[in-house]
């Protein structure tokens, strides 16, 4: 059991339960609420659930050991996962759940590309085939007919 919660693919998969469940909830959520307003409570939410995590954990660190760069690339993406996230919520309020995830995990496609990009990574020609199926499927998930 130790092993398998040391691999990164238990996580991930783990992180595609949780989102899943993250799109019916919130769908359920923002019926009656504003998609902004309801951004901001599932925030509050998720900043107290992680100071918990790291109090139980003992994970908390002192402010100071956290590089000027590694402070300036999570404040760039806790940006990016704000307007994501009022994007998603938004998106939500107005479209059925199971067409508006599918176009969210578009976000698959871009970050295979960003990586590559941007980061050096290298992607096999199989590799790109799944990008392109990842992008293919969530198109057709999401097409209205």
């Amino acid at each position: 059991m130790k092993s398998l919660f040391a691999s990164w693919q238990a996580w991930a998969i783990l992180s595609a339960a949780f989102a899943a469940l993250t799109a019916i909830f919130a769908k359920v959520g923002v019926e009656n609420v504003g998609s902004d307003f309801a951004t901001f409570i599932r925030t509050i939410v998720i900043l107290c659930a992680a100071g918990a995590i790291l109090a139980i954990t003992g994970q908390w660190q002192p402010l100071n050991s956290v590089s000027p760069k590694s402070w300036l690339f999570l404040a760039l993406s806790g940006l990016a996962t704000g307007f994501s996230w009022l994007c998603y919520f938004r998106a939500l309020k107005l479209g059925d759940a199971a067409r508006v995830a599918p176009i969210d995990k578009l976000s698959v496609v871009l970050v295979a590309t960003f990586g590559v990009l941007f980061l050096g990574e290298k992607l096999a020609p199989q590799n790109w085939l799944g990008v392109a199926l990842i992008a293919a499927g969530a198109i057709l998930v999401a097409w209205k007919a």
